[in-house]
């Protein structure tokens, strides 16, 4: 009985935000983020603070659903859920002062059958979100190269 007590006392502590479809529990941590954030705040910057992360991740997430090479994976996701945690995400990662309360990238995509090319669209997809917001070149591929170790935990096959 009471580890089923424990396992509803975590459930009701997870609240579920408003659009969001509810998850199962799980332990939230900035070390589900993926990456340790960047040191100093160039690269906050860079991005145009949140308001340019905002606009990064809608476009990012836009391009993916939308993309016919890809978004196949993306029906039936949560997109708004997948939103407010690449926002948390790339808060956290460029030093922005932000949480991430997500899972850990192994968890968040263990059901989604990813393969490197999908990987690779992903990726030329978050490219083109970037341009559009104008965070320059150099800065694009140093978070890049923060995120690229995280395709271990995200492609399946």
């Amino acid at each position: 009985m009471l580890p089923l007590l424990l396992f509803a006392a975590a459930a009701s502590s997870m609240a579920v935000p408003p659009r969001e479809q509810p998850v199962d529990p799980y332990g939230q941590s900035n070390a589900n983020a993926g990456a340790k954030p960047f040191a100093g705040q160039g690269m906050w910057h860079a991005f145009h603070e949140q308001a340019g992360i905002d606009r990064i991740v809608d476009g990012f997430v836009d391009r993916n659903v939308a993309d016919p090479a890809i978004g196949e994976i993306f029906k039936g996701q949560d997109t708004v859920r997948l939103r407010r945690t690449l926002k948390e995400q790339f808060c956290y990662i460029l030093n922005g002062g932000c949480a991430y309360s997500g899972r850990t990238m192994k968890e968040a995509h263990k059901n989604l059958g990813a393969q490197m090319k999908d990987m690779n669209v992903l990726v030329a997809n978050l490219q083109k979100a970037m341009a559009a917001e104008n965070v320059p070149f150099f800065a694009q591929n140093r978070f890049l190269a923060k995120l690229a170790p995280m395709k271990k935990d995200i492609v399946v096959r």
